[in-house]
């Protein structure tokens, strides 16, 4: 097994909203769906991907394109498609992954139930090829794993609050727990944490973190920074947010809005 050994550095910091992000409103798109999972702009429309009965769906303008289930491994927990070609379907009944392609075909299963020494895995996001980063459990510690050679390549502190999120780049991985947002590089090192001030979700696009507290309130934390702003949002349902380039896109449960974001 191979380790990488990593530094132990970290600034504790309390970042609290310094300014306000103005947003205005682009358009709006009807869909239907349980959990949306991204959505990226090919030639002015929209590919979206998304669950909806325990589905996960690829809609290009108005047909869909592919469809993927697997009953077999129960509910879908989590979908990280960041790389559109190698989509990660998280099944954690089971601790399984399964690996799509673009045409969501199956190129990989991992079973971590099979993987010795055993690890139960609560989170899943994408590491730079076949790595991803995982959160065992039982640790209560990341991981930054090979799923192709079964070695762990890097490994972070263990934390000692409860896992609400995982979020990563090829480069960078973001930790959210109830007491702190962690943000990690690709050896496992701690860059900084910051205190989680009710936050309970986040979503991630080129380093660029939007925030959302326990009021449904959305914040902005930009790359490498760790100043955080309110963003002016709508008075909408805010069910789920994401975040492509400078657009956010708030859904509520009927429509999915999409907001420019001005940034002074």
């Amino acid at each position: 097994m191979r380790l990488i050994p990593f530094f132990f550095f970290f600034v504790s910091t309390v970042a609290f909203p310094q300014k306000r992000i103005k947003t205005t409103f682009v358009k709006k798109i009807e869909l239907k769906a349980e959990s949306i999972i991204s959505v990226d702009k090919v030639s002015n429309f929209e590919v979206i991907k998304y669950i909806d009965n325990n589905t996960l769906f690829r809609k290009h303008k108005d047909a869909i394109i592919y469809n993927y289930s697997n009953v077999q491994l129960g509910d879908i927990t989590s979908v990280d498609a960041f790389s559109p070609l190698k989509i990660k379907v998280f099944y954690k009944n089971f601790n399984t992954i399964v690996v799509l392609d673009n045409r969501f075909s199956e190129m990989d299963k991992i079973d971590f139930n099979t993987i010795k020494p055993y690890k139960n895995i609560s989170h899943v996001s994408t590491g730079f090829g076949s790595k991803l980063w995982v959160f065992n459990q039982d640790l209560q510690q990341l991981e930054l794993f090979n799923y192709k050679t079964g070695e762990v390549w890097a490994k972070a502190l263990p934390v000692q609050s409860l896992v609400i999120q995982l979020v990563s780049s090829y480069t960078y991985c973001w930790l959210l727990t109830e007491k702190y947002l962690y943000k990690y590089d690709a050896y496992g090192s701690l860059i900084y944490k910051i205190e989680n001030k009710n936050y309970i979700a986040m979503a991630l696009n080129y380093g660029n973190i939007v925030l959302q507290s326990n009021d449904k309130s959305l914040y902005y934390l930009p790359k490498n920074s760790q100043v955080i702003s309110s963003i002016e949002t709508p008075k909408l349902l805010i069910n789920q947010f994401l975040l492509n380039r400078g657009s956010l896109y708030l859904y509520d449960n009927e429509f999915l809005h999409e907001y420019q974001l001005i940034k002074d």
